[in-house]
């Protein structure tokens, strides 16, 4: 095979399919590589880890070719490198041969085989605007279990009933945002980090074409000639509503920027004290300090809005960062029943948000 492309573009579309590579060291040799098939004047990169599968293709001056797999880490960082912006392929001696200029490089193949192709849907495609997903996915990825061993954990849960409920949770804290009924979208439960991976791809998108099989249990999404598909995860969500406080003592409206602030700053102090970070609330605002602190040394006070009883509730400050890295608004509302209970914050700008901090015990 012989082919040749712009670099940037052939760049774009391997490091995009290097990321649905597998990374897990037990895994298939195939799955570290991207393999490559020339179809007339297309060259098509395909990807998977088994659990999701990237397509895409891009045109190029092609002269014949067969099909190959490469592992596309090193090729990545030599076309980095590279100044020049034509670069020409060539498949000999089982080993791929990129050139650019007086440039040249050869990287290993591997068997391409046994590759899994993602699997096909018979369903009609339909178009999805991609506003909703840029804007609320994010409210609620940060949420999910980064680890396997309760997969449900590790998906966001879309639950579609008179509207549509997104909610993630790693069994410390949960995240759930509603928005307008989406008739196209099924209740199912997607994996985390694919939802990621899409979420960055489509955010210049208007919509993007999107089919669902019940049959073979995948959710695909494409745009142009980029196709993204994804295995539902199985299982049961845990019922999250029991969850959900229904009562509350104490409502604390804080600054959000100076509560990020504040947040880092004890958290200079909170990293050599198991990373626990204690809410003090007062009749006229908080004082944060991290645990086993007497006094006011290692502390700041915010002025606020409080309702209710003073109360004490601590947490792991990373839980509080990740929450205030990502919501976008003026204020943040606090609401506390007690120190042992689950702890609720809103915002004032998006009222069908929430997300719940359990919160740490601490000795008094």
């Amino acid at each position: 095979m012989k082919a040749k492309f712009k670099k940037e573009i052939f760049l774009d579309k391997l490091s995009l399919a290097a990321r649905f590579t597998s990374t897990k060291l037990s895994s298939l040799p195939i799955l570290q590589g991207v393999y490559l098939r020339v179809d007339k004047e297309k060259l098509h990169l395909y990807a998977s880890n088994l659990n999701a599968f990237f397509h895409t293709s891009l045109l190029g001056e092609l002269k014949s070719g067969e099909d190959f797999l490469t592992e596309p880490k090193k090729i990545i960082e030599f076309l980095s490198f590279l100044a020049e912006t034509e670069i020409e392929l060539e498949i000999k001696n089982k080993q791929l041969f990129i050139s650019a200029g007086k440039t040249k490089g050869n990287f290993p193949l591997m068997e391409a085989k046994d590759f899994p192709l993602p699997p096909k849907i018979e369903e009609k495609e339909q178009k999805l605007k991609t506003e909703f997903l840029i804007s609320k996915l994010p409210l609620v990825l940060f949420s999910a279990a980064t680890d396997e061993t309760r997969p449900a954990l590790s998906g966001i849960n879309f639950l579609t009933n008179d509207e549509l409920t997104l909610v993630s949770t790693d069994g410390f804290r949960l995240s759930l945002v509603k928005v307008k009924k989406e008739d196209k979208l099924p209740s199912v439960i997607l994996p985390a980090d694919f939802l990621r991976e899409i979420t960055h791809f489509i955010k210049e998108e208007k919509e993007v074409d999107f089919a669902y099989s019940s049959k073979e249990k995948v959710i695909v999404f494409k745009a142009g000639e980029t196709e993204f598909y994804s295995r539902l995860i199985e299982g049961d969500f845990p019922p999250f509503e029991k969850v959900i406080p229904q009562e509350k003592k104490t409502t604390v409206t804080l600054e959000k920027e100076e509560f990020l602030r504040n947040t880092k700053l004890i958290s200079v102090f909170a990293r050599d004290l198991s990373n626990v970070i204690i809410l003090d609330v007062k009749k006229n605002g908080v004082r944060f300090m991290p645990k086993a602190t007497q006094g006011e040394e290692n502390s700041a006070f915010q002025d606020g809005e409080v309702e209710g009883e003073e109360q004490k509730a601590a947490f792991n400050y990373k839980f509080l960062l990740d929450l205030l890295n990502v919501v976008d608004c003026k204020n943040i509302i606090i609401e506390i029943l007690r120190p042992d209970a689950p702890v609720v914050f809103k915002t004032d700008k998006d009222r069908d948000f929430l997300h719940i901090i359990m919160p740490v015990r601490i000795q008094e």
